[in-house]
């Protein structure tokens, strides 16, 4: 890099919230990863504007250079590392707060479960479905997660976000540009702060009951009991990929500490000692596996951050 990061990160971040050479594998759902250049703490929409211009005015690129880290669940850090800046939102980024008797402002760094609860407390139905999701809401955004015929494109009023020069905008639902698995946020470079989530009067009881019908659903079909990062492949159009990796009799099948769960074929668990590496080259070995046998190309979920070998 070309700045000198130890002085120019210390004028805006506390020295007690700058970490060099934090391991990753602390802050991924998947549990894997090598330590990242700096592990940055940041709590307020002022210093986050005051980084983001910086990096944007010194020619750093998001994810080559710095990267946004929530909750971690989506993401395989490499076991080399990552050779730049992870910001980590916190503070007044984890806020879930009524707005109005039907919308909740939510900081990016706020997981689902905290808005889903307070959904709930508050009589508000219509974000149940991301109850289970394991991971924050600025990813929920940036992907439109989803589940049991939910998504976030039905519930998001507006997102703020900081701009590359530092300055705060507001994207209305019409300029989300949501999509399977998609948002606007996955073609220019943003960072978001909170969104305000609209929802409808409901029964306490009965958000309660369809809250726990789903974690069931998730319990009884999914492998939560090892660390994973969730659905490990997007639906390709006309299939479901943990048939698909099923059918081309892939299930169960690992490398290294990393396997098909044999519980959900869609899942790649890590079985306790797996590397990133053996997460990656699993992940290879099933797309290739899968487009032989039924000419069908997997698209991952999972970011990759830091350099992987094929």
């Amino acid at each position: 890099m070309k700045i000198d990061l130890d002085v120019k990160l210390s004028e805006i971040i506390p020295k007690q919230n700058i970490i060099k050479n934090e391991i990753m594998s602390r802050h991924t759902t998947f549990r894997t990863g090598g330590p990242a250049d700096y592990f940055v703490k940041v709590g307020t929409k002022e210093a986050l504007s005051k980084l983001i211009k910086l990096f944007h005015e010194e020619g750093l690129t998001f994810s080559k250079d710095y990267y946004i880290l929530g909750n971690g669940s989506n993401l395989l850090v490499s076991d080399e590392g990552y050779r730049g800046i992870i910001l980590s939102l916190e503070g007044e980024f984890a806020e879930v707060v009524p707005e109005s008797d039907t919308v909740i402002r939510a900081g990016a760094a706020a997981l689902n479960v905290a808005v889903a609860n307070l959904a709930r407390d508050k009589e508000l139905k219509g974000f149940e479905f991301a109850h289970g999701i394991p991971g924050s809401i600025g990813g929920a955004l940036v992907m439109n997660a989803g589940a049991y015929g939910g998504e976030m494109k039905q519930v998001v009023r507006s997102v703020t976000a900081i701009m590359e020069d530092g300055t705060e905008k507001i994207f209305s639902r019409d300029e989300l540009e949501f999509d399977y698995r998609t948002s606007v946020f996955k073609r220019i470079n943003c960072v978001i702060t909170d969104a305000l989530i609209e929802l409808e009067k409901g029964n306490r009881a009965d958000i309660e009951a369809l809250m726990e019908d789903l974690k069931n659903r998730r319990v009884s079909k999914q492998p939560l009991e090892y660390p994973s990062a969730g659905s490990t492949f997007k639906r390709p159009e006309g299939y479901f990929a943990g048939k698909l990796i099923e059918d081309a009799g892939l299930k169960g099948y690992s490398v290294g500490g990393a396997q098909v769960s044999e519980k959900h074929s869609g899942f790649v668990i890590n079985t306790g000692d797996a590397t990133s590496d053996d997460v990656y080259k699993l992940i290879c070995d099933v797309r290739k596996k899968v487009m032989e046998s039924f000419g069908v190309e997997l698209s991952p979920e999972v970011i990759l951050l830091g350099e992987f070998k094929a």
